[in-house]
C-alpha cells in the first residue's frame, strides 16, 4: 500500500480546511468528499434525513388554529380550495387555484384595500412557524387608513388561490403567504406573494410581486420581509399594479451625488 509523503498530505489538509471554512456561509452541499465511489456515510445520513424533512413537509396536514392561535384574536376564515383532500392537491394543481364553491359563497365581502391569505401550500410546516408573525409585523407597519380584511386560513391551496379569495371578498390586492417547495436544503420556506387588481384564471404570475425563502435565522427574517412587503404595498396603490412594472428597490444602494461643476464653478 503505497504511504503519502507530508509534503503530498498538506494539500489535502489546506483543501479541508478551505471547504471546511466555506460550509460556515452557505447550507449548500459543498466539498464533502468521497468514500471510494460514493460520499462519506455521515454525509450520506444527513441527505438522506433532508429528503425525509422534505416528504414530511409536503404531506404534513395544514393546521389552520396553529396559525389562527398565532395571529393574537385578529378575524380569520377557514376556507378550502377545489381539491378535495392532499392526493388530489398534488395531483391537481388547477384545483388548488379555485375556492370550494361552498366556501367562495360564504366570504364575506365588503370594501377592502388588502387581504392576508395564509395557504398551506407544499410546506404546512413553513406556515405554522412563520406565517401568522409575518402578518404582525406586515401589518404593524402599513398605512392606519388601509381597510384589511379578515385573515384567510386556506388549506389545499396554491398561489392563485388568492386571485380567487381577493375577487370573491372585494379586496384591491392580496398577500398570499404559502409554504414553498421543500428543498434538500430547507423544509420550512415561507413565501409571499403581492398582486394588484386579480383576477382569477387571467392574473399570471408576472402580474406577481414574490419575496422567497422567509425563515430566520438562515433566510429572510420577519422584520425583513414585513418592511419589503409594506413597501411594495404602497408602492402598488400609487402605481396600481405590481408584478414586472413594480421593482423591489429597497436593497439598490443610493447613487452617489454628482457635483455640477457647470453651476458649481472651479
Amino acid at each position: 500500500m503505497t504511504k503519502l509523503t507530508n509534503s503530498q498530505l498538506a494539500p489535502i489538509s489546506d483543501d479541508l480546511t478551505m471547504w471546511s471554512a466555506l460550509r460556515q456561509h452557505t447550507q449548500a452541499r459543498i466539498g464533502l468528499g468521497r468514500a471510494g465511489s460514493a460520499l462519506p456515510t455521515r454525509h450520506r445520513l444527513e441527505l438522506q434525513a433532508a429528503h425525509a424533512a422534505a416528504r414530511d413537509a409536503v404531506h404534513s396536514p395544514f393546521d389552520p388554529e396553529t396559525v389562527a392561535a398565532g395571529l393574537a384574536g385578529e378575524p380569520t376564515v377557514r376556507v378550502r380550495s377545489a381539491a378535495g383532500d392532499r392526493l388530489t392537491y398534488l395531483q391537481r394543481p388547477d384545483l388548488g387555484r379555485r375556492l370550494d364553491d361552498i366556501d367562495r359563497a360564504h366570504l364575506p365581502g365588503g370594501d377592502w384595500d388588502l387581504v392576508f391569505v395564509v395557504a398551506d401550500g407544499l410546506s404546512s410546516r413553513a406556515v405554522h412557524e412563520h406565517a401568522a408573525r409575518v402578518v404582525r409585523a406586515t401589518t404593524a407597519l402599513l398605512d392606519p387608513g388601509l381597510r384589511v380584511a379578515p385573515v384567510i386560513l386556506a388549506e389545499q391551496a396554491r398561489v392563485a388561490l388568492g386571485d380567487d379569495v381577493a375577487h370573491a371578498m372585494g379586496a384591491e390586492m392580496v398577500v398570499v403567504l404559502i409554504g414553498e417547495r421543500p428543498g434538500m436544503s430547507a423544509a420550512d420556506s415561507l413565501g409571499a406573494y403581492l398582486t394588484y387588481a386579480p383576477r382569477p384564471g387571467t392574473t399570471t404570475d408576472a402580474d406577481r410581486n414574490c419575496l422567497s425563502n422567509i425563515r430566520p435565522p438562515l433566510g429572510l427574517t420577519y422584520e425583513t420581509a414585513a418592511a419589503k412587503l409594506a413597501a411594495l404595498i404602497g408602492r402598488a396603490r400609487e402605481l396600481g399594479l405590481t408584478g414586472v412594472g413594480l421593482k423591489d428597490e429597497a436593497d439598490i444602494p443610493a447613487r452617489p451625488a454628482v457635483e455640477d461643476k457647470a453651476r458649481s464653478g472651479p
